[in-house]
């Protein structure tokens, strides 16, 4: 079971939504992940959500012009996505189990966005596992933007996935560090809390 699950009992997807919600009805800038990610690949670029959630950011890149597909493994956060946009693909898949051609997906995207804590919150030992199997999705050049926390105050479950172990996890799977920000506006990582990670994969 993953960390996710044994934090919401499988049955976020409503609360996680209208917690969204609230925060743009108060005017606060809910796109910062799509913006981020449409700065890094052009308008028609290919875009796999991993983790998508309600489809809050794989929507906004859609609205933008980009080709999405959006994984998750809860499916009560994958009700909510597809009420909201049934034209888009949503599938369930545990992403330690990702499976391109199973699930009837080419393996080309330009870039593949996990947001929102995604790795932190996997089954423990699986975040090497998850990595390999979300850059084999990527064509050569393509980029893995992930962004979580790495202390208490950023995470809704005591850390266990440190920077380090995630680059070591990145370059075993044929990834190339980018670039590192403290957060999707693009401000430059201090050494801080949080990160949002830009890795390559290999030509």
């Amino acid at each position: 079971m993953s960390r996710w699950q044994e934090l919401t009992g499988g049955k976020s997807g409503g609360e996680y939504a209208a917690r969204f919600e609230a925060l743009a009805r108060s005017g606060k800038d809910v796109h910062g992940e799509a913006s981020f990610c449409a700065a890094l690949v052009p308008a028609g670029a290919r875009v796999l959500d991993a983790g998508c959630g309600t489809g809050r950011v794989m929507i906004r890149l859609a609205e933008l012009g980009y080709d999405g597909v959006g994984i998750d493994l809860d499916a009560s956060m994958l009700d909510v996505a597809r009420e909201r946009a049934p034209q888009l693909p949503w599938l369930q898949t545990d992403l330690a189990e990702f499976d391109p051609a199973a699930l009837g997906i080419a393996t080309d995207f330009g870039l593949v966005v996990a947001a929102g804590n995604v790795l932190p919150l996997l089954t423990p030992g699986t975040e090497a596992t998850v990595v390999e199997r979300l850059a084999a999705a990527l064509r050569p050049g393509g980029l893995l933007v992930a962004g979580f926390g790495l202390d208490a105050a950023h995470l809704p479950v005591p850390p266990t996935l440190t920077l380090p172990e995630y680059d070591a996890c990145c370059e075993a799977a044929g990834l190339t560090l980018v670039d590192r920000f403290s957060t999707w506006d693009a401000a430059p990582y201090d050494g801080g809390g949080y990160a949002v990670s830009v890795h390559r994969a290999d030509a």
